[in-house]
């Protein structure tokens, strides 16, 4: 099916939401004409420059400064800077009928009913049939915003609900009103998905829709238990965060991320706009949040919300408010049985010993769970068709890990219901025609499907044609070799995949062990492979630990060994006789990014942050990464043109030697760390189905292997150029002496070592040297505290 043809965007309103919804279409290549009111007075600047109302400068204040923040704000809404090029700024009184050159109209000014239809009144004369026209609305109704314009516009109108931050938040919800075009209904889902690389869900036309109508009810609830059994906002935010399946910032951190004067806004829609008393009541807010409000302690964006930090003696403290008398103190430390039991473990052990443990932290969790199960339960129909989209809303949206109905499947569906029961809880009637299920689950596979179970049975939830998921092909007997730490995963059309599921992705034997029998199976079986996986990020490196408890006991000979071995499974990659594709996205650095450089391709997610990290924990890259960076730099010079190759070895120098990440992919590819032959996808659920293509695209148009060539180096005056930058960075101190004695391996590396300048040397010798200097440096006492303390803290040590 043929992408809708959307190629400019009008973004009506500026403010952080407009901003960075327009940030986005940018992001993805869309030309945007950002808009917003004329100024309603002269600055005390513009007076002083003799500007007028007449001035463009003027006119357009409020858009321009819109723009100029996405520049400041971090993280950054862009991922490049030079995506601000494609965003041009106008206001509500010049350019209007500019709108009839775009494809896509947003909506996207305060939140209020009648300023929005004023605004929509105003739109329609120069708007275009066909263009698109939608609202950025967390729960105002779309069928009234859109009354008293035409049919023809109201075809074409929905509600587009990006969370904020729109470039990082991945869940976007669709809303049509009764008179939508189905079709554009469709067009907009599957734009959005694969271009702006959204998690798509279609809500009705509800108060809140489909997140915030859970997750406000949910935060209320949290509330509501917490002051019925006198705990803490420390002590809620200790369970309701990571312990429960949550973000970190648990619940009232999240508020004042969010800003309590917005969350009121968004529960008093619900109370101004549904019906049911009871429900009126669940989402009044308390008096405290309304005090809070009125004091303007609202959260980050004022300085003070639940928690203030304040500087004391110099150093920065956060302090906690008591509900009770609205003053700040020191945070207290909370704890609970049932917390220590869960610590370090899988998710589903965290979530038995919490839920059901009895003690204050199980049983405030368990309240707050089964209220907010019944209420998604009670909504399925009403705000959703499926459960599978209020769970992925919720997951995509507040980022739980798991979304109600998933949560009750994990802890067990009758077990849930029944303990439900005996405290006295109604289910809906559709929840106890699941119990009567032999075996009740909302989800079940079905072979290489899932089938999930509604108010109408059990119905299959179809993925797109550009995702796949090796979940689903595991659970279908897809599976063909692996071990704890590695798996081989056959995704049809003779291409085979490489998963990692180790801690963190952490790169180690197991992992090379099962890569090896990987290629041994593309010799005979297969015709290319993906090296990807469904975890939090796609590797991090190698097995930091381990690295550091063989250097601690002198095991010089094994720590030779491993990087030896890694050495080899990245030339086997680089080398194989059939294509090799890797799919990297998240954080994707040392032995991670070594894995990805050395396949044919990368096709990398749009939100990759992608680096060569090692000099951070006092070693350089010895997995090739060292010499694969330094081939991109060289291949940027064309065939038969003679180039000093020094201003290129420096960057490759500079860039590994700050341990540079990138910010996105689009970034890696600035950064060198990608090819202009690789490709970015903005949608990481596509990521494996477009790698899967570009292997069957490098075998559809004759893949042969790479053959090995010479590298040209530097050689000794190239080394001698890094050195002297390298002292004059020390002779200022601005780095410590022992950055300058990894500066200088490093250097040694990239120049090739003591060769004359214009050697050509091998990839076995590139390899040699990065060894060598690996070897010297985890011996050094300093390195070791390096990996000692990064360890600890995850943090860079600058000793």
């Amino acid at each position: 099916m043929r992408l809708r043809r959307i190629t400019r965007a009008a973004v009506l309103g500026a403010g952080v939401m407009g901003a960075g919804i327009a940030a986005h279409l940018a992001n993805v290549g869309l030309r945007v004409l950002l808009m917003d009111m004329v100024p309603k007075a002269l600055t005390d600047e513009e007076q002083a420059q003799g500007l007028t109302f007449e001035d463009r400068a003027v006119r357009n204040r409020l858009a321009e400064a819109g723009k100029a923040r996405l520049l400041q704000e971090s993280p950054s809404p862009l991922y490049t800077p030079q995506a601000l090029d494609l965003i041009e700024t106008g206001n509500f009184e010049d350019d209007l009928h500019r709108l009839s050159e775009v494809d896509w109209i947003i909506e996207a000014i305060v939140e209020d009913l009648g300023a929005k239809r004023a605004l929509l009144e105003r739109v329609e004369p120069y708007w275009r049939e066909g263009t698109v026209v939608s609202t950025n609305t967390s729960g105002i109704s779309i069928a009234r915003m859109v009354e008293g314009r035409s049919p023809a516009f109201r075809r074409h109108f929905l509600g587009t609900h990006f969370f904020n931050p729109p470039r990082y938040l991945p869940l976007l919800e669709l809303i049509p009103h009764p008179e939508t075009d189905p079709k554009i209904v469709e067009d907009m889902r599957r734009f959005a998905e694969v271009k702006l690389g959204k998690g798509v869900v279609v809500a009705k036309d509800t108060p809140n829709f489909i997140a915030n109508r859970i997750g406000t009810y949910g935060l209320l609830v949290t509330y509501r238990t917490m002051e019925a059994m006198g705990l803490s906002v420390e002590a809620v935010d200790a369970i309701t965060g990571e312990a429960m399946g949550r973000p970190k910032s648990a619940t009232f951190r999240t508020l004042d991320v969010v800003g309590l004067d917005t969350f009121l806004h968004v529960a008093n829609n619900v109370v101004a706009n549904v019906s049911d008393p009871d429900e009126k009541a669940a989402f009044r807010a308390p008096d405290v949040f309304r005090t809070m409000v009125e004091r303007g302690l609202v959260g980050q964006k004022r300085g003070a919300g639940f928690y203030k930090q304040v500087r004391e003696n110099g150093e920065k403290k956060i302090l906690a408010l008591d509900l009770k008398t609205l003053e700040y103190r020191p945070r207290q430390a909370f704890s609970a049985p049932s917390l220590v039991a869960g610590q370090g473990k899988d998710l589903k052990t965290r979530l038995e010993r919490l839920l059901f443990a009895d003690d204050v932290a199980g049983r405030f969790a368990w309240e707050v769970t089964k209220k907010t199960l019944l209420y998604a339960a009670a909504k399925v129909g009403e705000i959703a068709d499926s459960p599978a989209d209020i769970d992925r809303a919720m997951k995509l949206g507040f980022g739980w890990s798991l979304g109600p109905f998933e949560l009750w499947d994990l802890l067990g569906v009758r077990r849930v219901a029944e303990r439900m029961k005996k405290e006295g809880e109604t289910l809906p009637d559709w929840v106890e025609a699941l119990l009567r299920e032999p075996e009740p689950a909302f989800y079940r596979q079905e072979g290489t499907e899932v089938v999930v179970f509604g108010r109408g049975g059990y119905a299959p939830i179809v993925l797109p044609p550009e995702a796949l998921s090796l979940k689903r092909l595991k659970a279908a007997g897809r599976t063909i070799g692996g071990n704890r730490s590695a798996s081989l995963v056959d995704l049809g059309d003779g291409v085979l995949a490489l998963e990692f599921h180790s801690k963190g992705n952490a790169l180690g034997t197991d992992i090379v062990a099962v890569a090896n029998e990987a290629f041994r199976l593309l010799d005979d079986h297969f015709d290319g492979l993906v090296v990807g996986n469904e975890g939090k990020n796609f590797s991090a490196g190698a097995n930091l630990m381990l690295m550091l408890m063989e250097a601690e006991d002198e095991n010089w000979d094994e720590i030779d060994r491993l990087v030896r071995e890694f050495q080899a499974f990245t030339l086997r990659i680089k080398y194989a006789r059939r294509p090799v594709v890797a799919a990297p996205f998240g954080m994707t650095l040392g032995g991670g990014y070594e894995v990805a450089a050395a396949a044919d391709r990368i096709v990398a997610a749009a939100e990759t942050y992608m680096g060569l990290v090692e000099t951070a924990v006092g070693l350089i890259p010895a997995g090739g990464g060292t010499k694969e960076f330094l081939l991109r730099m060289v291949e940027r010079v064309p065939e038969g043109v003679k180039l000093d190759l020094q201003p290129l070895v420096n960057h490759a120098f500079e860039t590994i030697a700050m341990a540079k990440v990138s910010t996105s992919g689009e970034d890696a590819r600035r950064l060198g760390y990608l090819r202009p032959t690789d490709a970015v996808v903005p949608n990481r659920e596509h990521l494996l189905a477009e790698a899967k293509r570009a292997v069957l695209e490098l075998v559809r148009t004759g893949y042969t292997p790479p053959a090995p060539r010479k590298i040209p180096v530097v050689g000794e005056p190239g080394y001698a150029t890094m050195r002297l930058g390298i002292y004059q960075l020390q002779n200022r101190r601005a780095i410590t002496d022992h950055d300058a004695v990894i500066a200088d391996k490093l250097a040694f590396v990239l120049a090739g070592g003591r060769v004359p300048k214009g050697t050509l040397v091998d990839e076995q010798y590139f390899l040699y040297l990065e060894r060598e200097a690996f070897l010297s440096l985890i011996g050094m006492p300093k390195t070791q505290a390096r990996m000692a303390h990064m360890l600890k803290t995850g943090k860079p040590l600058r000793n």
